[in-house]
């Protein structure tokens, strides 16, 4: 991209250039245990609202799936089937954590992950012209491109889940598509921060992630994995936005050379 202009497609090698920044992110944390330490206070406090939420839908789906069949009063096999659809309400709502953890989680670290990202590009040589917004505009931007970001991923996950259950295809394709399209909305959100930091609109943040779709997946999908363990999610966060903003400046938008 020049300046906040049009993409431009990038070279081969692009998801092992992802998959590089995650564990680049790593290294940083490592060396910097004092802003690991920092960044992990907003992921646990939001692992703790998830599992107390998880929990309530945990002892509650029984209710609810009760509450969505009342057409099911009279079956015979009544109690199986609601059984079923209460598994499936704690396994979509399961499902749903994991693919918003990351937006809460920066939503609610807001500051701590802005002084983490703007720390990692200081010690990667500064960034001249930073758009440095108010807080509180921050605040807003995050939790309203959180919302959008949800429109999207619902409205391409649904399908999958429900895909989920047909034969072979639910067991091959699906978790495989899933992976690939949940990896991509989270590189989406981890890297808003240092590309607003750059006064890129998310419209031109989404065509950017687009044009370099090799990194941009190799960077989400592993995350994506490694955040199907809860408390794996809780320690990695941190590592998660300093690989971000290595992966905005080093290979989307690296500094222009003269």
């Amino acid at each position: 991209m020049n300046g906040i202009g049009r993409p431009v497609r990038r070279e081969a090698g692009g998801f092992m250039s992802g998959v590089g920044s995650v564990f680049r992110g790593l290294g940083w944390v490592a060396r910097h245990p004092r802003w690991w330490l920092f960044g992990l206070v907003p992921a646990l406090i939001a692992f703790v609202l998830y599992a107390v939420a998880l929990v309530w839908l945990g002892t509650h789906a029984g209710d609810l799936a009760e509450w969505a069949t009342p057409f099911a009063d009279d079956w015979g096999w009544r109690d199986a089937f609601r059984t079923f659809v209460g598994i499936l309400i704690f396994v979509g709502g399961l499902a749903l954590a994991v693919l918003t953890y990351a937006a809460v989680t920066l939503a609610i670290g807001e500051p701590f992950y802005e002084k983490l990202s703007e720390k990692v590009e200081e010690d990667l040589g500064g960034l001249p012209g930073a758009v440095d917004a108010p807080f509180w505009r921050s605040l807003g931007r995050s939790i309203r491109d959180s919302v959008v970001t949800l429109y999207y991923v619902l409205l391409l996950t649904i399908p999958l889940f429900v895909l989920g259950f047909v034969p072979v295809i639910g067991q091959t394709v699906v978790p495989v598509l899933g992976a690939i399209v949940s990896g991509f909305f989270l590189s989406v959100e981890l890297t808003a921060l240092p590309l607003e930091r750059r006064g890129i609109p998310r419209k031109q943040r989404f065509a950017l992630l687009r044009a370099d779709k090799g990194a941009t997946l190799g960077f989400g999908v592993v995350l994506f994995l490694a955040f199907m363990v809860p408390l794996v999610a809780v320690v990695l966060m941190p590592a998660a936005v300093a690989g971000a903003a290595m992966l905005v400046r080093e290979r989307l938008l690296p500094p222009q050379r003269t």
